[in-house]
């Protein structure tokens, strides 16, 4: 993985922990149903942009050299798992 994109991806992880612990302690204190809902939303944001960015590597190296390979299977094998995520 490119090491820009990989410390991007873990910044992200990062965060998500960070609002995942702040729900786990927010429940706990019986916090505000609107407030916990907002860290919710706050972790399903991370998580898609670690998508995007695990994504993005993903077309950049993967299925770009499996698509210009010569090896059919491998680009019929990428082209399947990029289907099967979406």
């Amino acid at each position: 993985m490119d090491p820009e994109l990989k410390t991007a991806a873990m910044n992200r992880v990062r965060s998500a922990i960070g609002h995942l612990q702040a729900i786990e302690r927010m429940l706990a204190e019986d916090a505000y149903c609107i407030d916990v809902m907002a860290q919710v939303q706050a972790v399903q944001a991370a998580l898609g942009k670690i998508n995007e960015v695990l994504l993005q590597n993903h077309l950049e190296h993967c299925v770009t050299d499996a698509l210009r390979s010569d090896d059919a299977a491998r680009r019929e094998r990428v082209i399947d798992e990029l289907r099967q995520v979406f």
